[in-house]
């Protein structure tokens, strides 16, 4: 990685400034708190964004509600602009905007997914997507003092960091979750202990199942026995009983044959004494017909008057049409010289020549009209009387009529009985032989009644016999049924029994099978416990017993570099640095600032050799910044930086610094001011 251009707007003292990075080594140089430090923060800000640790309000310019980095860097001759922005809201400074381009493909996503996407080029391992740019601060960038903060801490938290630096955090990690998983464990034996407890009462309750089943299915084929035995007496007794029921369905027969038989004698009894009522009818019918004689001319008298009268009747209805044709032409003409008289009284002027009529002339109509009305009314009167005169006459030629037609039909009557003299004893005869045959009917239906009778009486013996054996079938059935219940009830608990068993059995095998699961989470946990960790503690001190003695010499001989050669230094366990002078410890408190700041510079160049001869594909391994390396140092020990700048074998180095002594040990300066709050570069 080589860094290559850095635009910045809006961001602590600069308002907006651009700066190129040669290769080689370059010294960014000017006045304490002139604006060096903020490039490289500017630059960690493009590469990772905001850190957990770090406010946005320290990196945008007071007054600014916008800031923006873009950063261009090379990686095997790869092209990479990165461009971040920040935005002061409401109530907070949020980043707002994220891309990446590489060789002009440009990728615009969110915060996450851009870091990842740089992660990747950088080739940084995976884990390190989730943490902070721990790899880049102590390969890359690594402020003076924060080094010196490391170096202080206790032993077990620099530990903890150099492993996230190392990246062997993953065996404390192993460690660790082997500890929970074997608690994990140790917790399923118990809970699983604790369901197979009752397996042996379990197994006892199966053989005590068991057995009782066995006992049931010998139960089972007596009452089964039992069972077919009483099906049989019952289907004994039920034939029995059909066998039975013939006989009195026959008898049965027999008595509705005898009762068919007596209602056929009833009824040609009834046939025979209708016959003799007819016989005795036709006598008396023939008897009287001898008592009388028909007169033929005393029958042509009664045609003659009927006739006669018939004529009358007629002359006298077209009279009575007449009179009442009259009696309706007067009394329309009464009814209008009534009204004629009323229009009369009340008339004043001629309806025809509107003249006053005089009274007299009114007078004299109205008497010839009174007149005529008193003509009309008597007219009335004889017409009315004409009209009763005929209606009595009527109703006389009626009666005479309805008294000659009565002996008429008389007459007629005797006639037809006297033709019907010789027919009515010719119908005696019938009727005569029709009740002989009746009789013989009678006498051939009497005799087979009383053969019936003599069979009824023979079939009547198996009443008895069907009530007894009736009684024996309801008993059988009842007893069939009892069987019968006994067996299901034996038979349901046989099934419940088995599914009992096989329960019991399914859930002894499911312990049987939890307590070798047990065994065998037993032997995991054991195996882990004592083996597993074992082995990764011993694994994890092998590597990071490797990387001490690396780190150590790498540190001894940077800081053999850095001091007089009364000192030398190594590592302890924990990595601390150890100082010596003749063989004897010195306390860090006792040592010179500039002693300090040779420990944390010769620490840092060492942890940056070592990660990087550890993680040799990371592609940050030709750049590296150095901030206030220098710091304390005594005139003696910056002519020694030119020894440490010349060993430091990258492609490119930059260097804060605002010791002049720095420039000529380096091969480009840029040079910084700041005036009026803002930062230029000259």
């Amino acid at each position: 990685m080589i860094l290559k251009k850095l635009l910045i707007e809006n961001l602590r003292s600069y308002e907006r400034q651009e700066v190129s990075f040669p290769k080689g080594s370059v010294l960014l140089s000017g006045d304490i708190g002139s604006g060096k430090t903020t490039i490289l923060m500017a630059i960690e800000f493009a590469l990772f964004g905001l850190q957990p640790s770090q406010k946005a309000t320290a990196l945008l310019r007071s007054g600014s509600d916008n800031a923006k980095v873009v950063l261009e860097f090379e990686i095997e001759e790869k092209t990479i602009i990165i461009e971040r922005t920040l935005k002061r809201g409401k109530k907070s400074i949020s980043q707002e905007y994220a891309t990446i381009t590489v060789d002009d493909e440009k990728f615009e996503g969110s915060i996450t997914e851009v870091k990842d996407k740089i992660l990747k080029l950088l080739n940084y391992p995976s884990e390190f997507s989730k943490k902070t740019n721990l790899l880049y601060k102590y390969t890359v960038y690594t402020p003076q003092e924060e080094m010196k903060q490391i170096i202080l801490e206790p032993g077990e938290i620099r530990l903890n960091v150099l492993r996230h630096v190392f990246g062997i955090d993953k065996y404390k990690r192993i460690e660790e979750n082997a500890l929970i998983l074997t608690g994990k464990l140790r917790e399923k034996i118990r809970i699983n202990e604790g369901m197979i407890y009752d397996l042996e009462d379990h197994k006892e309750l199966l053989i005590k199942k068991q057995e009782y089943l066995l006992i049931s299915k010998e139960n089972q084929k007596v009452t089964n026995v039992n069972y077919e035995k009483a099906s049989k007496e019952r289907e004994i007794k039920e034939d029995s009983i059909k066998e039975i029921q013939e006989k009195i369905s026959d008898k049965k027969a027999f008595e509705n044959e005898k009762s068919k038989s007596l209602v056929l004698i009833s009824e040609k009894n009834q046939q025979i004494i209708g016959l003799k009522n007819n016989i005795r009818s036709l006598q008396l019918q023939i008897e009287e017909a001898k008592k009388s004689s028909f007169n033929l001319e005393e029958f042509n008298s009664l045609n003659e008057r009927i006739n006669f009268q018939n004529s009358k009747e007629e002359t006298l209805q077209k009279e009575y049409i007449q009179i009442i044709g009259k009696i309706n032409s007067e009394e329309s003409r009464k009814k209008e010289l009534e009204t004629l008289k009323v229009k009369i009284i009340g008339l004043d002027k001629c309806p025809t020549c509107l003249q006053e009529v005089a009274e007299d002339y009114k007078k004299n109509i109205l008497y010839k009209t009174t007149d005529e009305i008193g003509l009309t009314k008597t007219s009335l009167d004889d017409l009315l009387k004409s009209k009763k005169s005929i209606s009595e006459q009527l109703e006389s030629i009626k009666n005479a009529k309805e008294e000659l037609k009565t002996k008429k039909s008389a007459l007629e009557l005797l006639k037809i009985k006297m033709e019907n003299l010789i027919e009515k004893e010719k119908r005696i005869f019938e009727i005569e032989q029709q009740k002989q045959l009746l009789e013989k009917d009678i006498e051939l239906l009497s005799k087979h009644v009383r053969t019936i009778d003599i069979s009824i009486s023979e079939f009547s013996k198996y009443d008895s016999m069907f009530e007894t054996i009736s009684k024996e079938l309801i008993e059988s059935k009842k007893y069939e049924n009892s069987c019968a219940i006994k067996l299901a009830e034996i038979n349901k608990e046989i099934q419940l029994l088995e599914q009992q068993i096989k329960e019991k059995e399914q859930e002894i095998e499911k312990k049987e099978l939890l307590k070798k699961k047990i065994e065998r989470i037993r032997e995991v946990e054991y195996w882990i416990s004592e083996k597993f960790i074992n082995l990764v503690l011993f694994t994890e001190k092998q590597v990071m017993m490797r990387l001490k003695d690396e780190f150590s010499k790498l540190f001894s001989k940077w800081f053999s570099i850095l001091v007089s050669e009364t000192l030398s230094a190594k590592l302890d366990d924990d990595f601390s640095p150890i100082i010596e002078q003749q063989d004897y410890e010195l306390d860090y408190s006792f040592l010179s600032g500039g002693e300090r700041t040779a420990i944390a510079l010769a620490y840092r160049l060492s942890l940056n050799q070592v990660i990087n001869s550890l993680l040799s594909n990371i592609k940050t391994r030709s750049l590296v910044i150095l901030d206030e390396p220098t710091d304390g140092f005594s005139s003696q020990q910056l002519d020694k930086m030119q020894d440490v700048l010349n060993q430091l074998d990258v492609e490119q180095l930059i260097l804060v610094s605002h010791e002049q002594k720095i420039e000529g040990f380096v091969d480009n300066i840029i040079r910084i001011n700041k005036e009026n709050n803002i930062t230029r570069i000259e």
